[in-house]
C-alpha cells in the first residue's frame, strides 16, 4: 500500500504537463500557475512551424512575471529554451509566449511546465522507497520531454530537407532549360555558319 501511495505522490508532486500552442502572427499566449515560496518552476519550450516548405527557425519571446507583474525571467528571439526560476514571492505567476519576433508567421510552440515543490524536496530522501519512486517519476518525465523535443526537431529538420530538395529540383530544371536553349542556339548558329549561299 505504501508503494502505491508513493507512486501516486510522486506523480502528483512532480507535476509535468505537455502543451502545444499555435501562436498567430503578432500574437501572444499567456498561462498562469499558482506557486509557493521556494518552489522551483521551469518551462521547456521549442518553437517550430507546421509549414513543410519552410526551412527557417521561427523565433519567439518568452517571459515569466511574478504576481505583481514584474518580470522574473525574459528570453528574446529564441527558438527553444529551458528556463527555471526559484519562487521568492508566493502567488499566481504568469508565463507568456509572444510571436512578435517572427512577423507574419504562425508558430507552433510545444512546451512543458515542471514544478518541483519545496515540500517535495524536503520530504523524502533518495534512500527511501518513496524517494526512489519520486526520482523514477522525474526521470520518466524528463525522458518524455526529450522525446517530445526530438519530435519537434525532426519536424523542423524534415521541413528543412524538403525545402532544400525542392530548391535543388527547381535549380536542376532551370539548368536543364539553359543547357537545352544553349544547344538549340549552337545548332542553329553552326548550321547558318556552314550554309553555302549560291549566287546565280
Amino acid at each position: 500500500m505504501r508503494v502505491i501511495v508513493a507512486i501516486v505522490t510522486a506523480f502528483l508532486f512532480a507535476l509535468a504537463r505537455a502543451h502545444n500552442e499555435l501562436l498567430p502572427a503578432r500574437g501572444k499566449s499567456c498561462f498562469f500557475e499558482d506557486l509557493r515560496a521556494n518552489d522551483v518552476f521551469g518551462v521547456t519550450f521549442q518553437a517550430g512551424t507546421r509549414d513543410s516548405g519552410s526551412s527557417d527557425q521561427p523565433e519567439i519571446n518568452f517571459y515569466i512575471n511574478d504576481p505583481s507583474g514584474r518580470p522574473v525571467h525574459q528570453t528574446f528571439k529564441a527558438t527553444d529554451g529551458m528556463p527555471s526560476v526559484t519562487i521568492q514571492t508566493p502567488g499566481r505567476y504568469e508565463f507568456c509566449f509572444s510571436n512578435e519576433a517572427s512577423g507574419s508567421k504562425t508558430i507552433d510552440v510545444t512546451f512543458h511546465t515542471v514544478l518541483h515543490k519545496a515540500s517535495e524536496r524536503n520530504e523524502a530522501t533518495i534512500d527511501t522507497i518513496e524517494g526512489q519512486v519520486k526520482l523514477l517519476g522525474r526521470t520518466m518525465d524528463e525522458v518524455q520531454h526529450e522525446q517530445d523535443y526530438i519530435v519537434i526537431r525532426e519536424r523542423v529538420h524534415r521541413n528543412t530537407a524538403e525545402s532544400t530538395n525542392d530548391r535543388v529540383k527547381w535549380w536542376s530544371i532551370f539548368q536543364l532549360a539553359v543547357v537545352f536553349s544553349n544547344t538549340v542556339f549552337q545548332v542553329i548558329f553552326l548550321k547558318r555558319f556552314f550554309e553555302v549561299k549560291s549566287h546565280l
